[in-house]
């Protein structure tokens, strides 16, 4: 038995500690998310709006505009455009205040964290930053069987982490990089 769990038969992979990350990751507004809507010059259509969980947002002059799945700067051309109808050349800026991100992008932390919930990606994010961001790993979490399960292709991968390693044992080359949309599952301990 010891010679097969040697040979990492039918186990998940170790995570690597790099990943090749996101290209040109730019962050894309999601249901839940706030933010600024500046028109130049026209204060009276300026305001907060938060995105409802259809992922449309309404506007004084704009109603049932979609603003999930687009980046703020296409949000305020999409804007501009439905502006224009009302206003001669409008300038539109969107600033973002409330982050959640869409939930293909988001990290889910399930399982014996301190507390689990789902995060918004943040470029170069490693485990040891979700670990802080959920407070760590409860008293009975089996932190060492921990796995990252990672949608490449469209294929599931499971990718083993050391969090035990990491958190409470300082082993820093236990850290990995973590990309949008992995869920970090973390067992509990078998007594």
């Amino acid at each position: 038995m010891a010679v097969i769990a040697g040979c990492g038969f039918g186990g998940p992979a170790r995570a690597p500690a790099t990943v090749e990350q996101v290209a040109d990751y730019r962050y894309i507004i999601g249901p839940g998310d706030s933010f600024q809507i500046m028109v130049w010059q026209n204060p009276e259509v300026s305001m907060s709006v938060t995105v409802r969980p259809d992922g449309m947002i309404t506007t004084p002059l704009i109603e049932d505009l979609p603003a999930a799945g687009k980046t703020p700067t296409q949000l305020a051309r999409d804007i501009e455009k439905a502006l224009a109808d009302y206003i001669r050349d409008p300038i539109v800026t969107v600033m973002m205040g409330g982050f959640g991100g869409p939930y293909s992008q988001q990290i889910r932390v399930v399982g014996q964290a301190a507390q689990p919930q789902a995060l918004q990606y943040r470029e170069h994010m490693t485990v040891l930053d979700v670990m802080i961001s959920v407070g760590g790993l409860t008293t009975f979490a089996a932190g060492n069987r921990a796995n990252i399960i990672r949608s490449v292709d469209g294929e599931q991968q499971v990718l083993r982490v050391r969090l035990d390693d990491l958190i409470n044992g300082g082993d820093i080359e236990a850290n990995a990089d973590v990309l949008p949309g992995d869920i970090l599952v973390i067992p509990e301990t078998i007594f």
